[in-house]
């Protein structure tokens, strides 16, 4: 895939302007894709465990649209507490698929989430994992096990 298609499979959430967060962000190209799509006068926070990927991030987003302010790099588990502003939106692209117990962290990654706003999770369509994407899931299954949380339309 290349970046095209990464800002392919974001277009139909239709986000606007804002404030973000890319959960899981790795080396950005999910992050690079956003950027693209709520331009550079959007906050996104890019959250990562890995501080290399972050740097590699960082990179490219230079690379690609000459500045790396709004970007804010926050290397940390999203699994736990973190200290954000209110979100119009979070991107988790590749990132769910490692978290067996996905109602917690659906739960927790809500609490950033203004009323009204965009949870964008991209994710393998298939509901077996394997020794690289061990817990995906289908949009089917999403819908089906947590509709209490009310929070996605569309599983990319």
């Amino acid at each position: 895939m290349n970046h095209n298609d990464h800002v392919d499979l974001l277009r139909p959430a239709n986000i606007a302007p804002g404030i973000y967060a890319d959960l899981g962000a790795g080396s950005g190209a999910f992050t690079l894709a956003l950027r693209e799509l709520v331009g550079l006068d959007s906050t996104i926070h890019a959250v990562d465990k890995n501080k290399s990927s972050l740097h590699e991030l960082e990179k490219a987003h230079r690379a690609r649209f000459h500045s790396t302010e709004r970007l804010l790099l926050l290397s940390s588990d999203f699994s736990r507490p973190l200290s954000l502003p209110p979100l119009d939106g979070i991107v988790m692209a590749n990132s769910l698929h490692f978290f067996k117990d996905k109602e917690k962290i659906l739960r927790h990654v809500r609490e950033f989430l203004k009323p009204n706003s965009a949870l964008i999770i991209v994710e393998y369509n298939v509901d077996s994992g394997n020794m690289w994407v061990p817990y995906p899931l289908t949009f089917e299954t999403y819908r089906a096990s947590f509709p209490m949380l009310d929070l996605v339309n569309h599983v990319y």
